[in-house]
């Protein structure tokens, strides 16, 4: 898959798994931080971003230091799955 069409897999899927309904792929920008002073997310929002890799993309990230490298942004997610599945 491209990477342009996976990152906004990734929001819509984000908003969908999340329940994020007032927002909308366009509101979230590629390098916009998910936690903290970005998108607001919090450490169970990261559980769920774990599961939603996990059922998605058959990607089983097990060490927190891993999945703060990981779940940075949309560009950062993307980029992993890209270099961490089957192509």
């Amino acid at each position: 898959m491209e990477t342009t069409e996976l990152k906004e897999q990734l929001k819509r899927q984000i908003i969908q798994f999340l329940n994020l309904t007032d927002l909308t792929p366009t509101d979230i920008a590629d390098k916009e931080p998910l936690f903290g002073d970005g998108l607001g997310l919090d450490s169970i929002d990261s559980l769920e971003l774990i599961v939603l890799l996990k059922k998605e993309y058959g990607i089983d990230i097990k060490d927190p230091r891993e999945g703060r490298k990981v779940l940075v942004d949309v560009a950062t997610i993307a980029d992993y799955i890209q270099a961490n599945t089957v192509k």
